[in-house]
């Protein structure tokens, strides 16, 4: 089955009745993790982006006291977990700000764990990769904002 366009889709809801609407978005929220979450924040995070960014933060702490640092294999599972979730969220947001402010949280997590990034490669990799996806964003944001972010990156 092929899908269609975003246009299509558009004009059909457009032409379905509000019930119709509520049913369609019940059951896209019953069947997909990232769905519902991606309503929840649509509809009670999305108007306090401040309040979202502290959620996630809070999160991301509790599963960086997961991290196993007695192996590097396991801290880089794990590590791989939390940036995928931490994408996730970003990627519900849609905004550079939240981008920058949770890469640069998880980036400070990762040198607060003291885990060896210089002898293996694959986790001084993810690091950098999150400093330059971190620089990337940040040159679509204010320049004031730019100034603030760039001063927190020189302290990685």
């Amino acid at each position: 089955m092929k899908a269609v366009t975003l246009k299509e889709l558009k004009a059909e809801i457009n032409t379905l009745s509000q019930p119709e609407i509520i049913d369609l978005c019940m059951h896209l929220a019953k069947y997909k993790k990232e769905n519902k979450e991606l309503l929840s924040y649509l509809l009670f995070e999305a108007h306090d982006e401040l309040s979202f960014i502290k959620k996630v933060k809070d999160l991301m702490i509790e599963q960086f006291k997961d991290v196993n640092k007695s192996s590097l294999y396991l801290a880089k599972k794990t590590l791989r977990k939390i940036l995928r979730s931490t994408n996730r969220f970003i990627k519900y947001s849609g905004s550079k700000k939240v981008e920058v402010e949770l890469l640069l949280f998880f980036c400070k997590q990762i040198r607060s764990t003291e885990i060896p990034l210089n002898p293996n490669t694959v986790l001084g990799n993810i690091y950098q990769r999150q400093i330059q996806k971190i620089k990337k964003a940040l040159a679509s944001l204010h320049e004031d904002l730019q100034f603030d972010y760039s001063e927190e990156i020189k302290g990685l």
